[in-house]
């Protein structure tokens, strides 16, 4: 029977982590035109979540949502990238991976309008 040797993995600081992911957003939000969009519309739907006084349950799930679609975001951004790291030719894997994970992203972003659809008739209603 073979014997398999683990090796201690390295991990780096939490600081670095951290500094690592602050980098990443940054990254992302310099080249990603969605990224400003969808930034500049989660500051609309606070502003005016706040003006219509959503209660604090439904504006957390506010945040939540946002948050989703942001992440998701993020993760088709990384995802884009890899694929063009793996080919810079047009390959129909690498455009239903992209696409995909676009999908994703629009998916998320449909469900959340729908909710903040409801909890705004809700709250005004």
């Amino acid at each position: 029977m073979a014997r398999v040797i683990i090796e201690k993995r390295r991990h780096k600081s939490l600081a670095n982590s951290f500094r690592d992911a602050i980098f990443g957003f940054w990254l992302a939000f310099c080249q990603e035109r969605n990224i400003h969009i969808q930034l500049f519309a989660a500051v609309v739907v606070i502003v005016f979540s706040l003006l219509i006084r959503i209660p604090l349950t439904e504006l957390l799930i506010v945040f939540l949502l946002i948050g989703g679609v942001i992440s998701l975001e993020l993760i088709n951004t990384s995802i884009e990238r890899v694929v063009d790291l793996v080919t810079q030719e047009r390959h129909p894997m690498a455009k239903a991976a992209k696409d995909t994970a676009a999908a994703a992203v629009w998916w998320f972003s449909v469900i959340a309008a729908v909710i903040y659809a409801i909890i705004v008739i809700t709250t005004l209603f």
